[in-house]
């Protein structure tokens, strides 16, 4: 039963190469001759199991001097050639450059442990090999890599303070936040990390079951997960890399459907050293993508000067520049902030005034798109999900409208909803949704989130505080902002129990309010 997709392994990653490779050969990496030939290894990790690598050293190099040294550990699914070109031109730059494939993925030996301890202990064993084996200099260690590689980099510079710089691009700093926040199943984003991985790995028995009681909606084994997800999360561990004092740049897409950005900000304030957090538009890994390739790409550039100030001293100016910089999904240029409490440091709170009842298990016609298409569609041509405002079903739909404002509005950070929620049973799950509406109706999706309770006291009102995904979205001139709340969403796992109904009202003590970040004019 296993030679099937041992040989569709062996095919894709046949494919997946030769693409690469040839896109390196066409010119998309036009100065990948200057380095030295790439070398495929077989490298001994955690317990001997073998790591498929390769390594590019810089032009020339005959062991007469030291190179820093950057380890790239691969994303999900992907073969070990996929920062092939990458890797060309830091080679160019002065780097000794392994990359190689993680356990349980492609030819590698092992089964996928999702950064888990041996995870970490195969990039320590990975840069044991190097300084043997290549002119790296064992003073001068980098990470850097791609959703499952940036978890791993970040990972490995807590537990080995070798590591002295990591770029972390689409990573997760906190596994729980990212496809379990407010408590619901990110469902669609979990299928697809499962799907990938029964395709091009070989799951262990623990990533199973951690599936299917996912799947299953088992409260039994809720606990048990969230422990399991924390084990691999680095903000579990930010007192370690703080000590280590590793230089940190992290980068996503305000649109990423498995790791949002939500999480990455949090744990970049929670950071003491030096650190860098970047921010543009797009789903998962997109941003990075043609970088890839060898194309020009404003994450793998900062990345390289990232590494060239922090590895090799290069006085390029990153240091002094804000560190954290955003691109707005409505505007083409960069914001520069000091840090991430600055970026919403204006707020307007749009009242949620009266009492409204909905009735749950209906998609209103609301909802946060399709994982991966809806993000990448905003991304290259501003076409995020959208709804008709005024026909969307009351039955099912909660809507509160600003006033038309008079001048634009540059939402900046993270909306906070709050709010009174009285369920007539004792499990619900809502989904609230940001929208920008225009004079005809049409609203454009500015930022949603998922929230979901679990033993309450039928009829008995409790509180709501929930933030939505952080986001960069211009609101023109005449537009309206409107917050929806429904209760089913292609995205998630939803937990309303048949014939629930769910109560939203504005106490006089206790006003609802979404409180919308803006920046300072």
């Amino acid at each position: 039963m296993g030679h099937p997709r041992k040989a569709l392994r062996t095919t894709t990653v046949g494919a997946v190469s030769a693409t690469l490779i040839a896109g390196s050969a066409l010119g998309l990496a036009p100065t990948a001759q200057a380095a030295d030939a790439v070398r495929f290894v077989d490298i001994a990790g955690d317990g001997g199991t073998v790591l498929k690598a390769n390594v590019i050293t810089p032009a020339g190099a005959d062991g007469s001097r030291r190179y820093p040294l950057l380890v790239l550990p691969t994303s999900w699914g992907l073969p070990q050639v996929e920062y092939l070109a990458q890797a060309q031109k830091l080679a160019n730059s002065g780097y000794v450059v392994v990359s190689y494939n993680v356990r349980g993925f492609w030819q590698s030996g092992g089964e996928i442990e999702v950064a888990g301890p041996p995870d970490i202990a195969d990039a320590s064993k990975v840069i044991d090999w190097a300084l043997a084996h290549t002119p790296a200099d064992d003073r001068h260690i980098g990470m850097a890599g791609v959703s499952y590689g940036a978890g791993i980099s970040l990972l490995t510079a807590a537990k080995d303070k070798r590591v002295r710089a990591v770029a972390a691009l689409s990573g997760w700093a906190d596994l729980i936040d990212s496809i379990y926040s407010g408590r619901t199943q990110h469902v669609q984003a979990g299928a697809l990390l499962d799907g990938a991985s029964l395709v091009t790995g070989r799951q262990s028995a623990e990533i199973r079951q951690i599936f299917d009681n996912f799947y299953a909606s088992n409260l039994s084994k809720e606990q048990e997960m969230i422990d399991w997800g924390k084990k691999r999360s680095v903000a579990t561990y930010v007192d370690q890399l703080n000590k280590n004092g590793a230089a940190v740049m992290m980068a996503n897409a305000w649109g990423d459907t498995v790791f949002a950005p939500n999480q990455y900000a949090d744990f970049y304030e929670k950071l003491t050293g030096p650190k860098r957090l970047e921010f543009r538009p797009g789903d998962h890994a997109t941003a990075e993508l043609t970088g890839l390739f060898g194309l020009p790409n404003d994450v793998w550039t900062d990345t390289g000067r990232w590494f060239d100030h922090y590895l090799k001293g290069a006085d390029n100016g990153i240091d002094r520049e804000r560190p954290v910089q955003l691109k707005s999904r409505s505007t083409g240029g960069y914001e520069g902030y000091p840090d991430w409490k600055s970026v919403g440091a204006a707020q307007k709170k749009i009242a949620l005034s009266g009492t409204t009842t909905i009735h749950t298990n209906v998609d209103s016609g609301a909802d946060g798109g399709i994982v991966f298409l809806s993000s990448i569609l905003d991304q290259l041509a501003q076409a995020p999900p959208v709804a008709s405002i005024p026909l969307l079903p009351r039955r099912w739909a909660a809507v509160w409208q600003s006033e038309k404002y008079p001048s634009a509005q540059q939402v900046r950070g993270t909306a906070k909803l709050h709010t009174t929620l009285t369920p007539t049973k004792e499990s619900g799950t809502l989904v609230a949704y940001l929208y920008d509406v225009g004079p005809l109706g049409l609203g454009k999706l500015v930022s949603h989130a998922p929230y979901t309770f679990h033993g309450r006291t039928p009829g008995k009102p409790f509180d709501v505080d929930l933030e939505l995904f952080s986001t960069a979205y211009d609101v023109p001139a005449g537009h309206r902002l409107a917050l929806v709340v429904d209760t089913v969403d292609p995205l998630y796992i939803e937990h309303n129990p048949s014939g629930a109904q769910l109560t939203f009202s504005s106490p006089a003590n206790d006003p609802s309010y979404v409180s919308i970040p803006l920046r300072e004019q």
